[in-house]
């Protein structure tokens, strides 16, 4: 950590770049290790570790297991205060309406915010009736005073079929995809990479630009999430298959949200670590990466222990080892500082998100302090079909501290089929509820799991 940060203090002030990169004419073939470089765009390289397990020629001709169907339908009504209703009409879940009140939306004074749409309203009666007018003076009796109808400013409707199975991992059809965060690699998803890989499933993880060993274009553009979603979808289209789960973690989580919404067909479940809420992004203007990269660049052994303060439950050696292991915060300051500033995405609303009608599983660890639970919980209830599991042993960093919890609670959610379509309520999930993981082997087939999806 040390030799890096030294380094980029060096490249900072002979005012040249370094990137970790390997040549991409190195990479020919499909290496031992896995690891891969893409050229998703001219000059913009990623490296991605593929691994593709062997699987008997026999499994593939297997019929695949089969799955609930689940008739989806909404009905997504916004209003010109903010405020968001979400009905529920399908089989999915039991009829309900969830009012939603956005803060940052500016109130409109011409807008009721009664739920009742009244188009006229009785006047009260006078104790005295007034004395009645001359035949010259009298006109045509007023109108009953109009209430000022409730018009909404958008409406969405969902009507959809779909058809939810188990994902098994000798299936040649289902592929996972990890995705990290801000300051993050590929190596963080080590543990999930080894054992979901083991038990036969084909899995993807990419190197965000500018992180791990990918290219790091020095324009701050290249960063943007608009600019991150276009490598995440070259990705995604190189490498999927019919039934695709995506994982993400912390800034991960907006990128599999957006495939998700771009490719329902082909996304099958999703699962969410520590994402925080159902928000659009927007770079905050008072945050410390607002500094200039020089400033950063000071700050960078600051930053690097109150990223270990705040992303691990426990800050001792085996943490330490575990962020050196997982290259994670091992990124230029003017690359942490672009990626920060480059988080606009208006669209990721609580809309968005409410249109979304794959299975979402939701896990968040008890201390992470970069990630409240109150907005895991609201993401929760937007969601079409969510699943809250809180970790009480992890932080923000969950997958590195509880890697066999995390792996259980994921491999469980894989296997899951939707034969009780009822929301799950939030459940906290502790050490001594998730035994250690069996011994893996992939004729084994699944490892066993000691605590059900749905009660």
């Amino acid at each position: 950590m040390l030799t890096s940060i030294t380094e980029s203090i060096f490249c900072c002030l002979m005012g040249k770049t370094t990137s970790m990169v390997l040549p991409v004419e190195s990479s020919d073939g499909k290496p031992s290790d896995g690891f891969e470089f893409v050229e998703v765009k001219p000059g913009r390289v990623l490296r991605v570790r593929h691994i593709l397990p062997e699987r008997p020629a026999a499994t593939e001709a297997q019929p695949e297991a089969g799955g609930g169907g689940v008739h989806c339908k909404r009905k997504i009504t916004v209003y010109r205060n903010g405020q968001l209703v979400i009905e529920n009409l399908g089989d999915v879940l039991h009829s309900e309406i969830l009012q939603c009140q956005n803060g940052d939306v500016e109130q409109c004074s011409t807008v009721e915010v009664e739920l009742s749409d009244y188009t006229t309203a009785p006047s009260s009666p006078d104790p005295k009736p007034a004395p009645p007018l001359p035949a010259s003076d009298q006109q045509k009796p007023a109108p009953p005073p109009r209430r000022r109808r409730r018009r909404p400013m958008r409406t969405v409707m969902i009507d959809t079929e779909r058809c939810i199975s188990s994902c098994k991992g000798t299936h040649a059809d289902v592929a996972l995809f990890f995705i990290h965060g801000v300051g993050g690699s590929l190596d963080i998803w080590g543990s999930q990479l080894d054992f979901f890989s083991r038990l036969g499933y084909e899995v993807i993880a990419p190197d965000l630009a500018g992180h791990g060993a990918s290219t790091a274009p020095q324009i701050a553009a290249a960063y943007t999430f608009y600019a991150l979603t276009e490598d995440l979808r070259a990705i995604f289209k190189r490498y999927a298959r019919k039934r695709n789960i995506l994982i993400g973690h912390s800034y991960g989580v907006s990128f599999c949200t957006f495939l998700a919404h771009e490719y329902p067909e082909q996304v099958h479940k999703v699962v969410m670590i520590n994402g925080g809420g159902p928000t659009a992004l927007e770079p905050s203007l008072c945050s410390i990466f607002q500094l200039p990269s020089c400033v950063l660049h000071c700050l960078s052994p600051c930053l690097a222990w109150s990223f270990l303060k705040a992303g691990f439950a426990r800050q001792g050696a085996k943490e330490k080892q575990l962020l050196k292991e997982g290259n994670a915060f091992n990124v230029s300051p003017f690359v942490l500082r672009a990626m920060m500033s480059g988080q606009y995405w208006p669209e990721g609303d609580e809309v968005y998100h409410a249109e979304l009608t794959v299975p979402i599983l939701l896990v968040h660890g008890m201390y992470d302090k970069f990630v409240p639970i109150d907005e895991d919980q609201r993401m929760a209830e937007i969601l079409l079909f969510a699943f809250l599991k809180v970790i009480e042993e992890g932080s923000h960093m969950v997958m590195m501290e509880c890697p066999e919890t995390v792996n259980t609670l994921l491999h469980e959610f894989f296997l899951w089929e939707p034969d009780n379509c009822k929301k799950d309520t939030v459940t906290t999930v502790t050490a001594d509820e998730v035994a250690a993981v069996q011994t893996l082997a992939v004729s084994a087939g699944t490892p066993k799991v000691n605590k059900p999806l749905n009660k």
